[in-house]
C-alpha cells in the first residue's frame, strides 16, 4: 500500500488509445488541474492539493510513463513529446467534464502545462509554471561548466540503450539523488513519500528517459516553430522560481516575458520541490493568479 492524497478519489481515465492516466479528483468549483515534475508523482501536491479543494475541483494526474500511469513504448520522438502529454491533460479534462481549467505544473510537468498553453489556449483559463525554463530556454541557458547542473539531461538525451542500462542499474542511487541535491528542506519529503517516489521511478525508468529525450529533440523543434510564429501564451502566467539566473548567468523573468505577455514573475528562496517544501507560498501563488 502506498500513499495516497487524503480525501481524493482516485480512477484511471482514457486519454489516448491504450493510453490511461491515474488521476486523484476532489471537490468543487472551478477546475485547477495540476502536474508533478520529477523525480516525483502527483503526491508532490499533496498539500496543495488540499487546500485547493476547499473551494475548487482539483484534478491530480500521473503524467503518462510517470507513477501510476501507463507507460507506453517509446515508437518514436512523438510518444513522449510535450504536444502529446499535453494533448492527454486537455483530454482528461474533458473526459472529466471541463472544456477549461487552470493548469499548474512543476518541473516536467510545466513544460506540459507551457506546451498545453500554446497549443490549447481555449481550453487553458490560467498557467502556473514552477521552477522551470521552457524547454528552448533552458538549452539555451546551459553552457560551459554551468552546464553540469544539467547532467541529467545531457545523459537521457542519448539514443536508446545506454542511458536505460546505467539508470536502471542504480535507479535508486539515481533518483535520490535528485531528492537530495534539490531539497531545500530535506524533511519536505517524508520516508514514505520518498519510498514512492523510487518506487515508481525504478518500475519507469524507459519512459522517464523517453520523456527527457524528447525534450532534447521534438520539443525544442516545437518550441523553436512557436518562437518563430511569434506565438505566446494569451492567458495570465505565474512563474515561481529558484534564482537560476544569477548562478547561470541569465534573465529568467525576461526570457519568460518572451513567452508570456501577461506575466508574474517571482524568484522564491525555496528549494525545488518548492509545493512540498513550502506549500503555504504556492497556494497563496495559485490563489492570487485565480484571481486575475
Amino acid at each position: 500500500m502506498h500513499p495516497t492524497l487524503t480525501g481524493f478519489d482516485y480512477r484511471r481515465v482514457d486519454v489516448a488509445e491504450g493510453v490511461a492516466l491515474n488521476v486523484a479528483v476532489a471537490g468543487t468549483g472551478r477546475p485547477v488541474v495540476l502536474l508533478h515534475g520529477f523525480p516525483q508523482t502527483h503526491l508532490m501536491w499533496r498539500h496543495v492539493a488540499a487546500d485547493l479543494a476547499t473551494d475548487h475541483t482539483v484534478i491530480c494526474p500521473d503524467l503518462r510513463g510517470y507513477g501510476d500511469s501507463d507507460k507506453p513504448r517509446e515508437d518514436g520522438p512523438q510518444t513522449y513529446a510535450k504536444r502529446t502529454m499535453a494533448a492527454d491533460i486537455v483530454t482528461l479534462a474533458r473526459r472529466l467534464g471541463h472544456e477549461r481549467f487552470a493548469l499548474a505544473g512543476h518541473d516536467r510537468g510545466a513544460l506540459v502545462a507551457f506546451r498545453a498553453g500554446l497549443d490549447h489556449p481555449a481550453a487553458i483559463s490560467h498557467l502556473a509554471c514552477l521552477d522551470v525554463l521552457p524547454t528552448l530556454d533552458m538549452w539555451d541557458a546551459l553552457r560551459g561548466t554551468t552546464a553540469a547542473v544539467g547532467f541529467h539531461l545531457y545523459l537521457m538525451a542519448q539514443p536508446p540503450g545506454l542511458p536505460e542500462w546505467m539508470i536502471t542499474a542504480t535507479a535508486d542511487a539515481f533518483f535520490g539523488h535528485f531528492l537530495d541535491q534539490w531539497a531545500g528542506d530535506p524533511r519536505a519529503v517524508p520516508a514514505e513519500v520518498r519510498a514512492a517516489y523510487l518506487r515508481a521511478c525504478r518500475e519507469a525508468v524507459p519512459s522517464i528517459v523517453a520523456d527527457y529525450r524528447a525534450s532534447a529533440g521534438v520539443d525544442v523543434e516545437h518550441d523553436t516553430a512557436d518562437r518563430a510564429a511569434g506565438n505566446r501564451l494569451a492567458m495570465p502566467v505565474t512563474v515561481l522560481q529558484q534564482d537560476w539566473g544569477a548562478a547561470l548567468g541569465y534573465d529568467a523573468a525576461a526570457l519568460w516575458r518572451s513567452w508570456a505577455p501577461d506575466l508574474r514573475h517571482s524568484t522564491v528562496s525555496l528549494g525545488h520541490f518548492m509545493a512540498e517544501e513550502s506549500p503555504t507560498d504556492v497556494v497563496k501563488a495559485l490563489r492570487d493568479l485565480l484571481a486575475r
